[in-house]
């Protein structure tokens, strides 16, 4: 896959977009994780659900504030309708038994460790290097979730039956690469 190199306004721009999706996203995950957490019989795992919970709010809180910085605000659409795939994910939760919650969160997780590590490099071309730590930092969060998921769902017998998606680089990878490099699902890709 090929990127081009942004100019600092269209890096901007499309920083702002990503924002937007991650900001809407975490609060469409705090809505799965709740009624995940509710779903789960031991004790330990829901404990570990409503702390992964948490920690995407916080993100959402961060997220926010970056707005703030860029002089944006959320898209209230995309607002609305991940709001909806996040109350709707909650309830399928409850019969969706103990696999499929920990095999699709695991799968969302993996992407937004992509979404974060791409704002960051987009924070860095539009000369925001105040948000790229972060960022970066918000990407090694959700690294953390994807491998807990991942965790859970390689312990599972229906792991024989649905692939495990493509794991991600060491965490100590997004720090490493920084916002030189986007990973995506297929690997990892410079910019030309």
């Amino acid at each position: 896959m090929r990127h081009e190199t942004l100019d600092p306004e269209a890096s901007r721009r499309a920083l702002i977009r990503v924002l937007q999706g991650a900001y809407s996203g975490e609060r469409a995950a705090a809505f799965a994780y709740e009624g995940h957490a509710r779903s789960v019989s031991d004790p330990i795992e829901r404990a570990d659900i409503s702390k992964i919970r948490a920690q995407e709010l916080e993100h959402r809180e961060r997220v926010g504030r970056m707005f703030e910085v860029l002089g944006a605000a959320p898209d209230p659409r995309l607002e609305a309708v991940l709001t909806a795939v996040g109350r709707t994910i909650s309830a399928l939760c409850l019969v969706g038994g103990w696999f499929i919650p920990m095999y699709g969160a695991g799968r969302l997780e993996a992407g937004n460790i992509v979404e974060y590590e791409i704002a960051a490099r987009l924070a860095a071309g539009a000369g925001l290097g105040e948000l790229v730590d972060p960022l970066l930092g918000m990407a090694e969060v959700e690294w953390d979730h994807e491998l807990y998921f991942r965790t859970k769902v390689e312990s599972s017998f229906w792991r024989l039956v649905f692939p495990i998606w493509r794991v991600p680089p060491p965490r100590e990878s997004i720090r490493r690469e920084g916002p030189r490099a986007i990973r995506s699902p297929e690997g990892t890709f410079r910019p030309s």
